[in-house]
């Protein structure tokens, strides 16, 4: 799934990817471990495709977007070498 299309989703929506998300997790992890997993990066994408839901429900729930985040450490580090 996009990113903006998860970007749109209320935070109940994104706890039911969450929830089918772990569940494909699990399910890639078994085929792994029994060497009926084609190709690892099916394994991995799943996990990243969780990462982002994760991160966009704690950014809900800390009332943050990413993007401008970003923006506000980039102007704090942009400030210059210590003065001592």
């Amino acid at each position: 799934m996009e990113l903006n299309e998860l970007r749109q989703m209320a935070v109940p929506d994104l706890r039911i990817k969450e929830r089918e998300a772990r569940e494909e997790i699990f399910k890639l992890r078994l085929k792994l471990r029994t060497n009926q997993l084609e190709s690892r990066a099916n394994y991995l994408n799943a996990r990243r495709e969780l990462a982002r839901i994760l991160t966009l429900i704690r950014e809900h729930a800390n009332g943050t977007n990413a993007a401008s985040a970003r923006k506000g450490s980039s102007a704090r580090q942009g400030s210059g070498a210590r003065k001592g």
